[in-house]
């Protein structure tokens, strides 16, 4: 936060001293900490529906707070690809989930990262459909949120190449 030098006008011992007073915040300041907050709760609700296993309301939900021009995004993992709108991110999220008799996304932390991006640390499990094999990873996903629109999501199987595109560490 800026400070301000102010002269002191109090009592003679301490007359003509500089001390330092936070500024207050400026209004672009209070706009971008609101947009951040903003989106942090987008994020957070978006993952509450899908833990809840909500998926149709999810997507339903998306298409209401989703830019025109959004992209759905999977980084790594075995259906990688870039997928337009959220009619395009729906077919490709059940499309990944075929392959799943049962499966849970879990959010374990979330990073706002600037003001158009949040970063969400998840614990993904499931059963293989047919094999009935219990796959669990840490997973990742960054949400671009732009004037209170979603514009892309990156999907990451693997939390570690998350944190290496993006430049960070896990914890």
């Amino acid at each position: 936060m800026e400070a301000a030098l102010l002269e002191d006008r109090g009592p003679p011992a301490t007359q003509g001293v500089a001390l330092q007073r936070p500024l207050a915040p400026t209004a672009s300041a209070r706009d971008t900490a609101r947009a951040m907050s903003e989106n942090l709760d987008l994020v957070r609700s978006i993952y509450e529906d899908v833990e809840r296993g909500d998926v149709a309301w999810t997507f339903q939900a998306a298409s209401e707070r989703a830019h025109p021009e959004f992209e759905w995004i999977i980084a790594d993992g075995p259906r990688a690809g870039s997928f337009k709108g959220v009619v395009g991110a729906e077919e490709s999220f059940y499309g990944m989930l075929e392959a799943w008799d049962e499966w849970r996304f879990v959010a374990e932390e979330y990073r706002q990262l600037d003001d158009e991006r949040v970063l969400v640390l998840d614990h993904r499990s499931g059963r293989g459909k047919g094999s009935g094999v219990e796959v669990e990873t840490k997973g990742a996903a960054v949400y671009h949120v732009r004037d209170g629109k979603l514009t892309r999501i990156i999907l990451y199987w693997d939390r570690d190449n998350a944190l290496a595109d993006l430049g960070l560490e896990d914890g």
